[in-house]
This record gives C-alpha cells, structure tokens and sequence, in this order.
C-alpha cells in the first residue's frame, strides 16, 4: 500500500500472515470484513488484459487474478519496500503474468499513458494517497473504456461519519522500528468521490455500500467503479 513519507510506514502490515501463508486465494472480496458480497467479478473479464493492483500490499489478490483469470499482465504496484518484498517472496513463481512494480502508485501511472485495461485498488492506494493526484494520474493510464475499481470505507472504524470534502484523517501506524507514527487516510463521502472522478476524466460512475457485518471493527464498504472513456 501507499504511504504519505518517506518511511515504510507498512512495514509491519501482514508480516505474520505471511510467515504462515504462502497460498494463493481462491477468491477475494470487496467488502471490509471479507465475509461475503461481491468478488473478483466486479472487475469483469480480464482475458487477455492488462491490470494493475493499486496499493497490492502481499500481493495476494493479484495472485489469484493472475491464476484464475487469465489476464495478459497484472502489475502490483505498491511504494513500501518491505511489501514489495513480501510479495515477491510469496509469488515470484507467478511471473511474468504476475509482475511486481515497487513505484509510487501516482509516478507509475503518470509514467505508463493508456496502459491499462483495468486498474483496482482494495482497500489500497485510493485510500491512501491525494484523490486529487491518484484519480487524475489513474485516467490517464487507463486505455479507452478502461475501469476503475475501489473499495474503501463508507465511515471512520470509530463509527464517525466520512469526510464531506477532501480532507485526509491522520491515522495510526508504526515505524519499521516500532515507533508510533501517523499516516493519511482518506475516508470521503459517496458524493466527494464522484465529484473528484468527474474532475478526473472518470465517468459511468457506479457506487454500492457493501454492509458491516458483525465483528471487531466493523465498517460499511463503499464499493465504487468508473469508466475512462474519451477517445
């Protein structure tokens, strides 16, 4: 995923997963929690498509897009050097289909014009960079008629309301030495997000909340897609 300095503010995220886990899944879903709602098909046919994975962390759902769903190429961007390297640990074995980009996810797509069919982001790098500089820089990679596709929070896993205009919260992490630090993160209402898509090119806007289910931190997925679709 995506951070807002310089240090791997990731570092420790999945490590413990990842010391047990090495399988690809079997599916994924767009919901917070993960229990049920829509999967992989949101994203369409990726026969012979060309994808990128926003924010990929461990790499694990383009790991299953790459296995199950025949893309051409899928790209898992991601800026954090110990993510980066935790998914090439796990799923090396799964290139060239699967390929792993360590780049900031704005730089890399401003970098690769109309490269993309298909550009997604769970939970990724749409929540944790500028909208203003990510969904601009996401159309302009995006080939004619390309999607985009994002999970992100519908509130705050207080329970507080989203954002009404574009403002980060300042949000827990940890340094790779363990030191407390804070993050961005931007938890927008549905309304802001077509607004900032709009601005950005983006249109056949589409967004659903996916509901909490009942658990620890529980939390309403805001589960939206887009079209680029000028010419």
């Amino acid at each position: 995923m995506t951070g807002v300095t310089t240090t791997d503010l990731w570092h420790h995220y999945g490590r413990a997963r990842a010391a047990q886990d090495h399988t690809v899944p079997d599916s994924f879903h767009w919901a917070w929690d993960q229990q049920a709602g829509p999967g992989p098909e949101v994203l369409g046919d990726l026969t012979g498509r060309t994808v990128a994975d926003l924010g990929a962390g461990a790499a694990r759902h383009a790991a299953h897009l790459a296995v199950h769903h025949a893309p051409t190429r899928i790209d898992a961007v991601d800026a954090s050097p110990a993510q980066h390297g935790m998914a090439t640990t796990l799923y090396a074995d799964l290139a060239p289909r699967l390929r792993f980009v360590h780049a900031d996810a704005v730089a890399h797509l401003r970098a690769h014009p109309s490269a993309y069919d298909v550009l997604y982001s769970h939970f990724g790098a749409v929540d944790f960079t500028d909208p203003r500089e990510l969904l601009p820089a996401a159309a302009n990679a995006l080939r004619p008629g390309g999607r985009l596709v994002f999970s992100t929070l519908a509130h705050y896993l207080s329970g507080k309301p989203a954002q009404p205009d574009v403002t980060a919260a300042e949000v827990p992490a940890k340094t790779p030495e363990g030191e407390s630090a804070t993050m961005h993160r931007w938890v927008l209402q549905e309304h802001v997000w077509t607004h900032l898509l709009n601005q950005a090119g983006l249109t056949d806007i589409h967004t659903e909340d996916l509901p909490a289910a009942k658990g620890p931190r529980p939390a309403t997925t805001l589960l939206i897609t887009a079209r680029h679709l000028t010419t």
